[in-house]
C-alpha cells in the first residue's frame, strides 16, 4: 500500500524527541520479523503507545497498522493522519469489520498491533487481556510478538494531565520472543501464556528503569509508587464506564 504519511509522521516524531531529549533504551527489536506478519501485542499506559510500541518496529524496517478506538479516526486532527497510515478503526458495538480487516492485512504480510488490554492501565501493571489477538493469529499463522512499554505514561496518561514538552525522560521498550499459536490450540491457555509473557517483560522494563524515585504517582504500588493498586484501578475504570453509560 501507498506510505505517504506514515514515513513523515516517524520522521516528525523522531526530531521531537531529539529535541526533547528522550532516551530510548531498546530491547529485543530483533524479535520483530523483517518480513510476512505478525501481531505486535503492547502493554497499555499512555495515549502515546501506539507511537512508542512502532518504534519497536523500526529496526527492522517494519510498520505497525494499529487497531484503535473508532474515536480517534473520527478527530478532525487525528483521523486524517490515522487513515493515512492506514490503522484500523474499531467500533466497540460491531467489532467484526475490524477483525476482518486485521485478518486481510496480516495475510497480506503486515504486521498489526493491538493493546489486548483494551483501555489503559491505571495501576500500570498488566490488566486482564482479551484474546482477539491470539486468535488473529492461529487465524493467518503469524507470530505473537510481545512488546512491554515504560516511561510513557509520564508523558500523558488516563487521569493525569499531559506533559508533552518534558525534556530527558527515559522511555523503555523491551520486546519479548514470538509466540506461535496454532490453529486448534487452547486460546484459553494461549490467552494466560501472553499475559505472562507481558508482565514479565513489563516487571523487566520497570526494574531496569534508571529513575525509580520513591512514592512517585509514575510507579505501580508494589514497586512503592503511589499509582492505584490493580483492585483500586478496577473499581476507577467501573466508575467510569457506569457514569459514561448514564450519559449515553
Amino acid at each position: 500500500m501507498a506510505e505517504i504519511v506514515y514515513p513523515p509522521v516517524i520522521a516528525a516524531a523522531r526530531a521531537l524527541f531529539r529535541v526533547l531529549d528522550v532516551r530510548f533504551h531498546m530491547e529485543g527489536t530483533e524479535h520483530v520479523p523483517k518480513t510476512g506478519g505478525a501481531v505486535l501485542v503492547s502493554n497499555h499506559i499512555s495515549y502515546l503507545d501506539f507511537i512508542f510500541a512502532g518504534f519497536a518496529a523500526l529496526p527492522s524496517r517494519r510498520l505497525v497498522r494499529f487497531m484503535a478506538k473508532q474515536d480517534v479516526f473520527e478527530h478532525r486532527i487525528s483521523g486524517p493522519l490515522m487513515r493515512g497510515m492506514h490503522h484500523i478503526p474499531v467500533d466497540r458495538g460491531a467489532g467484526a469489520g475490524s477483525y476482518a480487516t486485521a485478518l486481510r492485512m496480516l495475510k497480506a504480510g503486515e504486521v498489526v498491533g493491538v493493546f489486548a488490554e483494551a483501555t489503559i492501565s491505571r495501576s500500570f501493571t498488566v490488566k486482564e487481556i482479551k484474546n482477539g489477538a491470539i486468535r488473529m493469529a492461529q487465524a493467518t499463522n503469524t507470530p505473537i510478538i510481545p512488546v512491554a512499554l515504560w516511561g510513557s505514561q509520564r508523558f500523558w496518561t488516563k487521569g493525569r494531565p499531559r506533559k508533552l514538552t518534558q525534556r530527558h525522560i527515559p522511555l523503555t521498550i523491551v520486546v519479548g520472543e514470538p509466540m506461535h499459536p496454532k490453529r486448534g490450540e487452547n486460546v484459553n491457555d494461549h490467552t494466560a501464556d501472553l499475559h505472562k509473557r507481558l508482565s514479565e517483560l513489563v516487571d523487566q522494563a520497570q526494574r531496569t528503569y534508571p529513575e525509580v524515585p520513591p512514592g512517585v504517582w509514575w510507579q505501580p504500588a508494589h514497586l512503592g509508587g503511589t499509582a492505584p493498586t490493580p483492585e483500586e484501578a478496577e473499581a476507577m475504570d467501573a466508575a467510569e464506564a457506569e457514569a459514561r453509560a448514564k450519559k449515553e
